[in-house]
């Protein structure tokens, strides 16, 4: 009796775990028996032990099917070309108890569950839209009729195929059926109370692949396709931008009408567009060329229009900067004084009539004010540092390098603008150059008549202008290469001085070592500057500024910097200077800056180091 009790108590301890899992309570299935103890004797007798002969429910539908409910008929979407996804595990139970299977009895058979020692049943592969079974291990004596007994309880069955060999198939409506039907798998079949062995077998229940269930399948899979092509087609037509209104074609009429919607402001950007498709379109030739320029004078008389409208939005921009920058002053203001209240409040003469509580949140709204503070203020010092930039992007343009510099980029612009110009009149010659060659085989082809004349006088004004282009196209290629050659004289003139003024900041460097003696810091190259280099050019000093920076910033870096660590420090004083040009300043001055090797292998790079210290220590 205690055994019998205990194997009770855990089978209702899984039952109710199913159910608590599948949400819903689910109808049990009774089946009335006659005489209770005639089943307990029958199940000694086969060696297992009775747990309880009331009718129960073959397995949950929680188990089989998460989310699953009878009414509504509604499963979760499951991916059938996934193996075995629509066949959802038992609930988690403790290690020590196994999943314990009960009895099931019907009208004219029992079901014995297997040893649960023994392993599962296996299956195969579960296909495609799977709503069909295989059934062996049937009883020789197993009607359709037992059969279709004792798998109604998993759900409504469509046919049912037997075979003379104790198998048969069975086709359910749903596919989840199916995975009750598997819980049957390993049960022992007895088919009343015979002990023959034509009314016993042990049932095995798998998947079986059914034509009808693939097509059945394939099916919903081509509705669901096109259901998502519609539904992606409509999403793109509403996606699509919508079509540009048509250009209409050229006529005396339209012609009168863009012209005059050229002149309004308002209708200035579809009129443009306009002329612009007719001009693709080439309707320009003799006849319409006089229209096409008057069109095209109306359209640049906007030009003076859009500057000044550009005009008018900086200065609104400006002066809403402006407004910007004074409301941030007072707000600082503001922020100001509330911290001179706080500080004024933490001084002992107040602070001590203060309770603990009062002390704690004045600490904490001070801490809080003056970060807002210093956010405030480091904004407001961003909003000048841009100013200053601007200033000084203004006044860098009198610098005599930069202007080099511009000189040569306006030289390489026009050279840039020459050899494109070049390329075209090549283009236009060998265009006409085949023009003729077309002109002389019809001419060939063809036999006297009063068109030789004209084809004559076509080819005689195409080699004049053959002749003409050609002559063009030689005087272009001298301007370029004069234009090359003076291009090459400034860029020579540029290193002469940059050489002389860096042989003149060394010299001066050479003459001061008493000053680097006297002054012993990082900072006496910018002293030996403002001494004796107040002479040179603007350009010139802006360099040895720029020598002073670097051996500063080198200095604080005993183990050197690369280029780019170097470069991205110089850019906050000077935006305009490339690493090139920093990498070459240096190289011009090896008694102050050296340059080595670090690393290994792939981690090998280049550092610069300041030496200037070294030369006056061995000095």
């Amino acid at each position: 009796m205690q055994n019998e009790a205990v194997c009770e108590r855990v089978f209702s301890l899984f039952f109710s775990a199913a159910d608590s899992i599948g949400g819903t309570e689910q109808s049990h299935i009774s089946v009335p028996v006659a005489d209770p103890g005639a089943w307990a004797t029958a199940m000694n007798n086969l060696g297992i032990m009775p747990m309880g002969l009331t009718g129960q429910q073959l397995v949950s539908d929680s188990i089989c099917i998460q989310g699953f409910d009878p009414n509504l008929g509604i499963i979760a979407p499951i991916n059938p070309m996934m193996a075995g996804i629509s066949l959802v595990p038992p609930p988690p139970v403790q290690p020590e108890l196994p999943v314990i299977k009960e009895i099931i009895h019907c009208k004219s058979c029992t079901l014995f569950p297997q040893n649960p020692n023994l392993p599962p049943p296996s299956t195969r592969e579960r296909p495609p839209g799977c709503k069909t079974v295989f059934v062996g291990g049937l009883p020789e004596n197993a009607s359709e009729e037992i059969i279709r007994e004792v798998f109604d309880q998993c759900g409504e069955i469509i046919a049912i195929r037997k075979s003379k060999k104790n198998f048969c198939h069975i086709r359910f409506s749903e596919e989840f059926m199916v995975d009750k039907a598997l819980y049957l798998s390993g049960y022992r079949m007895r088919i009343g109370s015979s002990t023959d062995k034509k009314d016993s077998g042990r049932i095995h229940v798998d998947f079986a692949q059914a034509r009808d269930d693939l097509y059945e399948w394939e099916c919903k899979q081509r509705l669901l396709a096109r259901e998502e092509r519609h539904r992606r087609k409509i999403q793109e037509d509403r996606l699509r931008p919508p079509s540009p209104p048509p250009i209409m074609h050229y006529s005396e009429h339209e012609v009168g009408l863009l012209a005059e919607r050229l002149k309004d402001d308002n209708k200035f950007s579809e009129a443009i567009a306009v002329l612009f498709t007719w001009i693709e379109r080439g309707e320009v030739n003799r006849r319409t060329a006089n229209h096409f320029y008057s069109m095209i004078q109306s359209a640049n008389s906007h030009v003076r229009r859009l500057m000044n409208e550009k005009a008018q939005h900086e200065e609104e921009m400006e002066l809403a900067k402006e407004h910007f920058k004074n409301s941030l002053l007072a707000i600082l203001t503001q922020f100001e004084q509330i911290t001179a209240v706080f500080t004024a409040a933490t001084r002992q003469k107040a602070w001590d009539h203060f309770s603990k509580a009062q002390r704690k949140n004045i600490d904490i709204w001070r801490k809080q004010c003056e970060e807002l503070r210093n956010a405030h203020s480091e904004e407001i010092m961003g909003i000048r540092r841009e100013e200053e930039m601007e200033m000084s992007d203004e006044d860098l343009e009198e610098n005599p390098c930069k202007k080099i510099r511009m000189d040569d980029s306006a030289l390489a612009a026009q050279s840039c603008a020459l050899r494109e110009e070049n390329d075209s009149l090549r283009w236009q010659l060998d265009a006409y150059r085949n023009e003729v060659e077309l002109l002389k085989k019809e001419q060939g082809k063809a036999h006297r008549s009063e068109e030789d004349h004209t084809h004559e006088q076509q080819l005689h004004f195409l080699q004049q202008t053959m002749h003409s282009m050609q002559q063009q196209l030689l005087r272009l290629q001298e301007e370029l290469k004069s234009k090359e050659l003076e291009l090459e004289q400034a860029r020579d003139e540029q290193h002469y001085l940059e050489g002389e003024v860096f042989k003149g900041v060394g010299r001066r460097f050479c003459s001061e070592q008493e000053l680097y003696d006297c002054a012993g810091c990082i900072y006496c190259l910018a002293c030996l500057l403002h001494a004796n280099l107040v002479t040179v050019m603007f350009g010139h000093l802006l360099c040895s500024l720029s020598a002073g920076v670097i051996s500063t910033f080198l200095h604080v870096h005993p183990f050197g910097a690369n280029i780019e660590y170097l470069w991205s420090y110089i850019q906050r004083l000077d935006a305009k200077i490339s690493a090139s040009e920093l990498e070459r300043l240096m190289v011009r001055l090896p008694n102050m800056f050296k340059q080595e090797f670090s690393g290994v292998g792939a981690t090998l790079e280049k550092r610069w180091k300041f030496c200037g210290f070294e030369a006056l220590n061995s000095a």
